[in-house]
């Protein structure tokens, strides 16, 4: 890890090895060896969104009300608030807001599981490269964990998978979860439980017949709870007219409900279906659909 100034300042003392994050203060202090030397972080703080401060911190690199997909992701997020959701920023006093973690009761959870009495994220993330793999991410997890305590909650549940758009296990992992789950083509349910006798959360696993729903055409199932897809959408929908001579039908799920109980992926929040098969189950770009309708015909 390159040590940049301010962020970091030498600890004079006799060397020793510390092989995680110890925190001197949640919100202001991270002590952090390299080389045998330890080093403060300072000016690092998480912030607990709601409706009135979300958008001082924007998410996902967004910050722009005029971006469709960013001012629908806080309407979003302003109706879950009264669900239970939290929405917590990680902030930096030099660089502003650099990650996130948003997380939900399971009964509020729009992946398609079951995980009623866990918390649940729904995503993870940091976004400047220098702020990676520096441990940040347990600090975030560790938010969720509180609350799961607090609540009296069964644990915390995530679904991760080992392709792109949602984040790997490893961190998890690291940090006591474990794989109760899979489902296709290689989503990962993992949980840590408070509670070592409760049930653990499971994948829908009807996959089939929630695809038959949706016919033979082109249908998009979408939700603002990534403020990627109303980009997306747009894009793709102008792609498959122009180049397909296809009329998209888009679905959008009004709950977390409708995602649990009808959503044909994993993922929940977006996918894609033609021809009675999905064919993707992320948002993804106008160039990566012409790629997958290429393989289609």
């Amino acid at each position: 890890m390159e040590v940049q100034e301010p962020f970091y300042k030498k600890v004079p003392g006799r060397r020793r090895q510390i092989s995680r994050w110890i925190l001197a203060d949640w919100n202001r202090l991270i002590f952090l060896s390299r080389g045998g030397n330890i080093f403060i972080m300072e000016d690092i703080k998480i912030i607990d969104a709601n409706a009135d401060n979300l958008h001082e911190y924007g998410m996902c690199g967004y910050k722009d009300l005029k971006q469709e997909g960013y001012r629908r992701k806080v309407e979003w997020l302003k109706q879950r608030f009264a669900e239970g959701m939290k929405f917590k920023v990680l902030y930096s006093e030099r660089d502003g807001a650099v990650g996130a973690v948003e997380y939900v009761p399971g009964e509020y959870a729009w992946r398609t599981i079951d995980a009623f009495g866990y918390l649940v994220i729904h995503c993870i993330f940091i976004i400047p490269r220098h702020y990676k793999e520096k441990g940040f991410g347990g600090l975030l997890l560790e938010e969720c964990w509180k609350d799961a305590k607090k609540e009296n909650r069964h644990g915390v549940a995530i679904v991760t998978r080992n392709g792109s758009w949602m984040v790997g296990k490893q961190l998890f992992i690291k940090h006591g979860f474990e794989v109760v789950d899979n489902a296709p083509p290689d989503f990962e349910l993992l949980v840590k439980k408070i509670n070592p006798n409760a049930s653990s959360p499971v994948f829908k696993d009807d996959w089939e017949k929630r695809l038959n729903r949706f016919g033979d055409g082109l249908v998009i199932i979408t939700s603002d709870q990534c403020p990627y897809t109303a980009k997306a959408v747009k894009e793709i929908c102008g792609v498959a007219e122009v180049d397909y001579g296809l009329k998209p039908m888009i679905i959008e799920l009004k709950d977390s409900r409708d995602a649990r109980e009808n959503s044909p992926c994993a993922f929940g929040t977006f996918c894609m279906v033609y021809r009675g098969k999905l064919i993707a189950d992320h948002p993804i770009s106008k160039t990566r659909f012409k790629n997958i309708m290429s393989k289609s015909k």
